[in-house]
């Protein structure tokens, strides 16, 4: 339960709230859509899902959103799965990323980082230049709208042009990081059957160089589709015969053609994290993303044209897609390619210093082990620029808020603290930053606008000051138009409508609280559940990870086949560290003082480590899986695994229990 009257950690002052976008928006939506005058945030949301075609209608007025051809209507069906949205409209959503070279041709729309952390910029003129190139250049290649367009590449400017231009010419965009190996690609791209396919010869990380050539040969004899491979020499070597070279094909100074295509024509595929079986193939359309992007970055992140957006990800996460939108507002993205703590644990500060970010995004799991490590960021940087840290990834615990508030605070900042939520199935938050509301320890500030958030118990009722389901029960733009490969959409409709009919469950627990903020605590297919008391692992992760002497925890809730419950809590200890009678004792009390009695671990097991999906999301389903009995093979897809081994112990554990 929520405490009722607890003080907020921050409150933006008049000056930000008169300025922020979404006031201005508010102001004019008010004029023009009958939208609620008074009431500030609040009431702008309950109109955004009570009134959601005069809303979304505001939102491609006031963003300018160009439609080659317009609407018949706003909504057709609007059924879930199936919604219609802005039906016979036609657009580009590339066309709206790159307007701003129309004005300010000379300024930097990327800013590109390596290791050595000195930003290099690419003008409003030359992205446009080069998006134009490579576009002309795939279209002489046959690319046709529909086709696949695939990326193995890191965080660089190339694979922000090589999107672009996939969207320019109507085609469909997807890609991985070049740190996931063959299998884990190939589980990926030979779903959607590619014809072109963008690589590097390699990368850098941690200071070193890691080769990727043998495993690009392996991609490109087992994607039969490919008309062509391009060749990006990041570490300097030659194409291997046949490749196309990048510079050739971004060469010529050509105008870039936008293929007008139906607003829910596919604008890229995003791949769930496939813990078991192959990752779902999630298709996202070109309409859907821009309107939910340009909502969400130029209205809850208050992005503009004088600011400089900088987000820790990779080209496999759905954040590298939603900073690449940055462009939509017509804001400097930062791309960082690199290790998130070389050549120290504060060096995404750094870049965020270096680059003179006014948003800057990062995990949740950073902030704390920056915490634990002892950084001093507004101290040690100049982070004088910087209005917001935002968080996504898993929860922020209370102490990440705190301490980072109080980081800040030291050096004189007003910082707005965003903890953000919501998945690569819409590609978008659900929940999170809001420039006009205050800022409570360990919460999200408040449903995002156009997103009808609700806490459900099993039964379908509504929940406020109590853990429940999360789910929608109106459509958003960006939902997924369909999964790749699911003609009938069995697949979409068992992954989030099978729960409640006609309704989206994620399978995340929350909060909504009394105040209209909103409390994550973990996906709700892994909860622990003690005696009809249903706790988030995150709560547990974050009290058993404050002890210095655990690097990192796993909890589980095992339903045995006896109806017994058998919770173990497995830890990774630092360095050093001993799980002797003292530190059990320790962990037992920690949580039954700040938790809950109930959910003090049955057992506590060292383990060798914690196994990470590829982009570093504890595994705890799979685990779970294996832990009751599910044989190895089906319990986990081990090409979505960051260290397999790590899973024969756990294996062998559950060999042992049996």
């Amino acid at each position: 339960m929520t405490s009722a009257h607890p003080s907020p950690l921050w409150r933006p002052d008049e000056d930000r709230i008169a300025q922020a976008r979404i006031t201005a928006f508010q102001s004019w939506a008010a004029e023009r859509h009958q939208a609620p005058a008074e009431g500030g945030y609040p009431a702008l949301h309950r109109w955004s899902v009570a009134e959601p075609e005069a809303f979304w209608t505001a939102v491609t007025e006031w963003f300018d959103v160009r439609f080659s051809t317009p609407p018949t209507r706003v909504l057709g069906d609007r059924a879930m799965p199936g919604a219609q949205w802005f039906p016979g409209s036609r657009l580009n959503y590339a066309e709206h990323a790159l307007r701003a070279a129309a004005t300010r041709p000379d300024e930097p729309a990327l800013l590109a980082v390596d290791e050595t952390q000195v930003p290099r910029p690419v003008t409003w003129a030359e992205l446009r230049r080069q998006v134009g190139s490579l576009a002309a250049e795939l279209r002489a290649l046959g690319v046709r709208p529909g086709d696949r367009v695939s990326g193995y590449l890191p965080n660089i400017p190339q694979a922000a042009v090589a999107f672009l231009a996939t969207a320019a010419v109507g085609a469909v965009w997807t890609s991985c990081a070049p740190d996931f190996g063959a299998r884990s690609v190939l589980d990926r791209f030979q779903q959607v059957e590619p014809v072109v396919l963008f690589t590097v010869d390699g990368y850098r990380y941690g200071g070193k160089e890691h080769d990727r050539r043998e495993t690009v040969a392996e991609l490109r004899r087992e994607l039969p589709t490919l008309r062509a491979l391009v060749h990006i020499p990041l570490l300097g070597t030659d194409a291997p015969e046949g490749a196309l070279d990048w510079a050739a094909l971004t060469a010529a100074d050509t105008e870039p053609e936008f293929e007008q295509v139906p607003f829910e024509h596919p604008l890229w595929v995003l791949y769930s994290s496939g813990t078991t079986g192959l990752p779902k193939a999630i298709v996202q359309s070109q309409g859907g993303i821009l309107l939910e992007h340009l909502k969400q970055l130029g209205l809850h992140c208050d992005l503009g044209p004088e600011d400089v957006f900088f987000w820790y990800t990779s080209t496999g996460w759905m954040m590298w897609n939603f900073l690449v939108s940055g462009l939509l507002t017509g804001t400097t993205i930062v791309l960082y390619d690199g290790s998130p703590g070389h050549p120290a644990v504060d060096a995404q500060w750094q870049i965020a210093a270096r680059t003179g970010a006014t948003l800057y995004g990062t995990s949740a799991a950073y902030v704390m082990a920056c915490r634990k490590a002892g950084a001093h960021p507004a101290r040690d940087h100049d982070l004088s620029r910087v209005k917001c840290v935002a968080t996504t990834g898993s929860p922020l615990p209370p102490d990440g808020f705190r301490w980072l508030h109080d980081e800040f605070a030291d050096s004189g900042a007003d910082l707005w603290i965003a903890s953000v939520s919501g998945g690569t199935d819409v590609c978008s938050c659900f929940a999170g930053a809001v420039p006009t509301l205050p800022v409570y320890i360990g919460e999200l500030q408040a449903p995002c606008l156009g997103t009808d958030l609700r806490s459900w118990d099993p039964n379908g009722d509504p929940l406020v000051d109590e853990v429940g389901e999360l789910v929608v029960t109106n459509p958003m733009p960006s939902m997924p138009v369909r999964f790749w490969n699911d003609p009938d959409g069995s697949r979409y409709r068992d992954s989030y409508f099978s729960v409640y009919p006609g309704v989206w469950r994620h399978g995340d627990w929350i909060t909504l609280t009394s105040r209209g903020s909103v409390i994550i605590h973990g996906r709700s297919d892994s909860t622990l559940n003690r005696q009809g008391v249903r706790m988030g692992s995150a709560d547990i992760y974050e009290v058993v990870e404050r002890l210095p002497e655990i690097r990192e925890s796993l909890v589980l809730g095992i339903e045995q086949p006896d109806g017994g419950y058998w919770m173990p809590l497995f830890v990774h200890l630092a360095p050093g560290a001993e799980l002797d009678e003292a530190l059990l004792d320790r962990v037992k009390r920690a949580i039954r003082e700040q938790l809950s009695p109930r959910h003090v671990p049955d057992e506590i097991i060292e383990v060798p480590g914690v196994p990470h999906t590829l982009t570093g999301k504890r595994i705890e389903v799979p685990v779970k899986r294996l832990l009751q009995g599910t044989p190895l093979e089906k319990a986990v897809n081990p090409g979505s695994i960051d260290n397999l081994d790590l899973l024969h112990f756990y294996e062998e554990l559950a060999r042992k229990r049996a």
